[in-house]
Formats: structure tokens, sequence, C-alpha cells
């Protein structure tokens, strides 16, 4: 073999190694016959990068290989992500490859989210592409209109600011500098008013800290009464109080229907009657011993016969009486 042809197999040795490198850097395999290339279509790729991941549910399964613009008049100013899948899972065209950022600070990657209604997607295919929004891209959505009412209500607030200026002027500081000096004379009159109610305070101080402690005994002799009570058989002087209660209304019944000295006493007409009548006799007998005792007490030192009662007339009753 003459030395031309070995070099000839060396250097095409040496140029397929550096091919198949350069590849391998990118994250094609020459030597992996299920690597499938798909493209995809941005109008912004929000910081893809070359050699970017490409997930499906999460799982790594290939790489971003190459970023172009679209030569397309029509498609102009758009970029075109070719990207390869060394895994054999399959999805249909109708597939979405989003771009989306892991972290704030990380760069952005791609998921691809699976869909298998309708054609199965083969190598070469064009897939639909979107753009998820990053936080600092979702604030700055959210911010916009924050910013835009900010900035009108600061455009009413110099307007507001102006007619405020227009209104104070020369008199009306005056009179606002009156109103001050008003408001301060009056609140030192108000902190007088509250050193004397702090002497008035401190003046009672010992008053009231001897009615909190008459107030505290007066609890405590309340609550040594409430233990007492507590103590109490409370249930049984009750029960005695209802069988006493119960004994005279039984007594009063029987009186009531004449039962017992009391009761005939009460209900019997005719002993009312007797003893009506015995008392008017007492009471003429005690009448009579008053105007006539002569007939029924006699004494005599010398032993004299008492003299026959004769009834005397009503005149000379009158007579004596006088």
């Amino acid at each position: 073999m003459s030395k031309e042809l070995k070099t000839g197999i060396v250097a095409i040795v040496i140029i397929f190694i550096f091919i198949w490198g350069y590849n391998f850097l990118k994250g094609q395999n020459l030597f992996d016959g299920n690597t499938r290339y798909f493209k995809v279509e941005y109008t912004n790729i929000g910081g893809l990068t070359e050699s970017s991941s490409v997930t499906i549910n999460g799982l790594k399964v290939g790489k971003v290989i190459d970023i172009a613009f679209n030569k397309s008049e029509d498609k102009k100013g758009q970029l075109v992500v070719n990207f390869a899948i060394e895994k054999d899972f399959e999805f249909s065209k109708k597939s979405v490859v989003k771009i989306y950022s892991p972290s704030p600070l990380g760069g952005s990657n791609l998921a691809i989210i699976p869909n298998y209604e309708g054609e199965m997607a083969i190598s070469g295919d064009y897939l639909k592409g979107q753009i998820e929004s990053s936080l600092f891209t979702s604030i700055g959505e959210r911010l916009d209109p924050i910013q835009a009412k900010l900035e009108t209500v600061m455009v009413r607030a110099d307007s507001l600011f102006k007619n405020v200026n227009n209104i104070l002027d020369t008199n009306t500081q005056n009179s606002l500098k009156n109103s001050v000096s008003s408001l301060e004379a009056t609140l030192n009159e108000v902190n007088k008013m509250m050193s004397s109610v702090n002497g008035v305070i401190d003046a009672t101080s010992s008053d009231l800290k001897a009615s909190v402690k008459n107030t505290k005994t007066i609890t405590e002799n309340f609550a040594k009464v409430s233990d007492t009570l507590a103590n109490a058989d409370i249930g049984r002087i009750v029960k005695k109080a209802e069988h006493t209660l119960t004994s005279v209304n039984t007594i009063l019944e029987g009186i009531n229907s004449g039962k017992g000295t009391i009761g005939k006493l009460i209900t019997d007409e005719a002993m009312y009657t007797n003893l009506e009548n015995a008392s008017k006799e007492l009471e003429e007998l005690l009448r009579e011993m008053k105007l006539n005792p002569k007939r029924f007490v006699h004494f005599s030192l010398f032993g004299k016969k008492a003299k026959p009662y004769t009834p005397k007339k009503d005149t000379e009753l009158e007579e004596e009486n006088n």
C-alpha cells in the first residue's frame, strides 16, 4: 500500500471523527438510528439556546440542535428551532412544544405537551410552538395596567396640587397660621386640664384604694355566705318546711270542717250564741257588783247581821252615781 493511500485513509478517518465529534457536541449521535428531528417556529424564543433540554412530562428526551431565522419572505423575522428526540416515545402532530423557564435565573428549555389524537409525528415534521410566560413576564404584564393607572393618578394629583396652590393664597395661609395658633392654645388648655384631673385623681387615690379594699372585704364575706349556703342542706330544710306547711294545711282543713274544739268553736253557731250570751251576763254581773257591792260582800267588826238587800229604784241609783 502506497504512502499516498495510507495518508488518504487517515485523512478520511480524521475528518469523520471530527464530523462525529462536532455533531456529538451539538447533541446529535450519528450512530443512533432512533433519533428523530423536529422543527418548530417561534416569534420569540425567550432565552432558548442550542443544547437546551427537551422534556416530555419532565423527562429529558432530547436537545435543541439548531436555531435559525426563517428564510421565507412571508415569515421573515421568525425563528425556526430544530431539536432532536432520542427516545422512541410516540405522539401526534397536534402536540405542542412549549418554551418554559425552570427557574427565574436559569435558561429556557423545551417541553413537549403530547397529544395522541390524529396522525403520529415523524422525523422532519413541524410542530406547533407556544411560549409559557415566565415569572418576570407575568409580573410585567400585571404591572403594565398598574403603571397606566399610576400615571393617570399622578396627572390628577398634579392638577389637584395646582388647584391647592391656587386656593392657598396669602390670606388663606394667614388664616391657617391663626388656626394652628388657636389649636396650639387649645392643646395647652387641654394639657392644663389633664394636669388638674391628674391632681384630683392623685388626691382621691387613697379613697379609691379604701373603697377597693372595702369592696374586696364585702366580696370575701359574700363568698363566705355563699359557701355557707352551698354547704347547708337546703333540700332537707325545704322538705321540713313543706312537711310543716302540709301539717298546717291539714289543721286548717280540720278547723274549717268543724273537727276538734277550735273547729267546733268556729263552726258551731250555737256555741257562739252561748258564748255571746255568757259574755253579756258576765258584763251585767260586773256592772251589778260595781253598783251594789253590799249585795255580794258583807263585813262587820261588831258582828251585826247583814241587812237584807232591797233593790233601789233607778232614780236613787242615779243620785248615788252623781
